[in-house]
């Protein structure tokens, strides 16, 4: 039963990029218009000002590429399985993986084409809707954020929600800036990434109930217990066992 509620809140996530692919494969004329217009404005800035464009595709390029942050999370899951948190690599694993291979599929369905400007200032390959790069943003900064919170002082963990959430967003306004993409790309990007993580955010919860843990807030990370010094679940079962006696 937790995993079919987990299901239908994936579904639910989903609702809104479903709505918005249909909009983008019925070429419907408000978000054309929206697109082009948010392209053409954009692009005539990135023209004007060639240092902050070089800048957009630092950050684009290295800071917020997809392999960086793929790389990030593949160590974090590498010290998670290092710390014997088994259950906790295999979510920050099949988040990220999962949300890539699902952007690719939505990709090769949907073969949107990317914008076409006069003196492009980046270009990319491959299709455009969603947007990769934002996509993996939304995956990767939710992983990270999620393993990591209980390790840090509740002070700081503001500071994390924002440094993850200007990186989101920042991710999909290099896209647009650098003419790589169409606005509703990157909103589709970050409908989708969001669907993947609380898909799989919800089954991860299953996975804890079924373990006899206790239903966690967000606030506190996926997995209070990885300060602990065995985060598994069965370290708490001589615990629970010892309480049901």
């Amino acid at each position: 039963m937790r995993l079919l509620v987990a299901v239908g809140a994936g579904a639910a996530a989903a609702v809104p990029f479903a709505l918005l692919l249909m909009l983008v494969e019925g070429a419907w004329g408000p978000l054309q218009r929206l697109d082009a217009g948010a392209a053409r404005r954009l692009h005539e800035v990135a023209l004007d000002h060639p240092g902050w464009t070089a800048t957009l595709r630092f950050l684009s390029d290295w800071v917020w590429d997809p392999a960086t942050l793929r790389t990030a999370v593949a160590l974090l899951t590498g010290w998670l399985l290092y710390r014997r948190a088994w259950r906790l690599a295999a979510w920050a694993a099949t988040t990220a993986i999962g949300g890539a291979l699902i952007g690719v599929l939505v990709k090769v369905v949907v073969e949107r084409a990317r914008p076409s400007l006069q003196d492009p200032v980046a270009l990319a390959p491959g299709y455009s809707f969603p947007s990769g790069h934002t996509m993996t943003a939304t995956t990767s900064c939710a992983v990270l954020l999620l393993v990591l919170l209980p390790l840090v002082a509740r002070r700081w963990r503001g500071v994390c929600w924002a440094a993850a959430g200007i990186s989101v967003l920042g991710v999909g306004f290099t896209r647009i800036a650098l003419g790589v993409h169409w606005f509703s790309d990157v909103i589709g990007g970050w409908l989708l990434g969001g669907a993947v993580v609380v898909l799989t955010g919800w089954a991860f919860e299953a996975w804890r109930s079924d373990a006899g843990r206790p239903r966690t807030d967000v606030s506190e990370g996926l997995e209070p217990e990885l300060t602990d010094e065995r985060p598994e679940p069965e370290a708490y079962g001589t615990e629970r066992g010892s309480r049901d006696r």
